[in-house]
C-alpha cells in the first residue's frame, strides 16, 4: 500500500505517461503560485491544458473528480492565470481532470485512468478574484 503522498505522486506519474501516450507535450509539473498548484501543464493541438490529478483507491466512497469542487476550480483558474501571465502562448486554455483509481487484486496493484477533458470552464476569470 502507498501512503497518500507516494500514491499521489504515483498517480501523477501515471497521468503524465497516459497524456504522453495520447499525444500531449508535457510543459510542466507541480506549478505553484500563491493561489495553489497545478499538477500538470500540457499542450495538445491548439490548447494549453491545465490538469488536476486525483488518485484514489477503488473502494473510496466518492468519485475522485468530486474532490474538484468550485473552490478548487477557482484556485486552479487563478493559478493558471498566473502561469499564463508569465508565459507567452497563443493557445486556448482548457481545464481537465484525470482520475487514477488503484485496484488491489491478489497481491498486484492495477489501476484505471479516467480523463475528463474540459472538466470545468474558466470563462469567468475575473469572477475568481
Amino acid at each position: 500500500m502507498f501512503d497518500s503522498l507516494k500514491m499521489g505522486k504515483k498517480g501523477e506519474d501515471i497521468a503524465v505517461f497516459y497524456l504522453e501516450n495520447c499525444g500531449y507535450k508535457i510543459l510542466g509539473r507541480n506549478y505553484h503560485s500563491r493561489y495553489g498548484e497545478i499538477d500538470i501543464i500540457a499542450e495538445k493541438e491548439n490548447c494549453i491544458v491545465f490538469v488536476e490529478v486525483k488518485t484514489r483507491y477503488a473502494r473510496t466512497p466518492f468519485i475522485a473528480t468530486e474532490a474538484v469542487d468550485t473552490i478548487k476550480q477557482k484556485k486552479i483558474i487563478k493559478t493558471a492565470m498566473m502561469y499564463l501571465s508569465q508565459t507567452s502562448t497563443g493557445l486556448q486554455p482548457r481545464f481537465d481532470v484525470i482520475a487514477v483509481l488503484f485496484n488491489k487484486n491478489i497481491g498486484r496493484c492495477n489501476y484505471t485512468v479516467d480523463h475528463i477533458e474540459n472538466a470545468f470552464e474558466g470563462v469567468d476569470f475575473f469572477e475568481t478574484f
